[in-house]
């Protein structure tokens, strides 16, 4: 019986994968990389090692370049699998973080042409912050917590979250995750994304 050869790192297929999806959606609009640049503000040279997968980028970076291709967030992360029931296995985790390591994303679910909605599991270190950008018009975030408490700063307005605790709301304005306490907050988050053109 021959032996499996041993799996890739979740890392390297992660990288790889952004790497491939960056490169075709970017074709797709017949941008250089020299464009992309200017409209996601990420340097030409950092897109390029990202397109060989020589580069593994942050949340932060990803998120720029999405809302610069105008595109869903996980359509950087999705790996071409045929239709039907999804497994996703512990061990098969595939984690992007933040610059500063506080803020950790792992893409349960990602958003393709039948399913307009992603699913993420989200964990954030004490005293950690998360910034995050206004998204699409029409975009909603749907978040539970399992584990710890969050402050969710909705346009400069606090929502405190304990466990068990979940909230609903449009995405499309600034939005900051805040751990205050002294263990790691665990979050579910189904984001949901708006017809376009609507």
């Amino acid at each position: 019986m021959s032996k499996r050869p041993p799996a890739k790192p979740p890392e390297q297929d992660l990288t790889a994968s952004v790497g491939k999806n960056l490169r075709r959606l970017r074709s797709d609009r017949s941008l250089s990389l020299e464009e992309l640049a200017k409209l996601s503000g990420v340097s030409r040279s950092m897109l390029g090692q990202i397109e060989l997968g020589q580069s593994a980028p942050t949340i932060n970076v990803l998120w720029k370049i999405a809302q610069a291709l105008d595109e869903p967030f996980s359509a950087l992360l999705a790996d071409a699998r045929p239709p039907g029931p999804r497994v996703v296995r512990a061990a098969d985790m595939q984690q992007l973080a933040s610059r500063d390591g506080r803020f950790v994303s792992r893409a349960l679910f990602t958003f393709d042409s039948r399913r307009k909605a992603e699913a993420y599991e989200l964990k954030l270190a004490p005293g950690g912050t998360e910034n995050a950008e206004p998204h699409a018009p029409g975009t909603t975030e749907s978040l539970v917590v399992s584990r710890g408490a969050l402050t969710l700063s909705l346009a400069g307005e606090e929502h405190q979250l304990a466990v068990g605790d979940a909230i609903l709301f449009d995405a499309d304005v600034p939005h900051v995750y805040r751990n205050r306490g002294r263990t790691e907050t665990v979050m579910f988050l189904v984001m949901t994304y708006g017809t376009r053109g609507s």
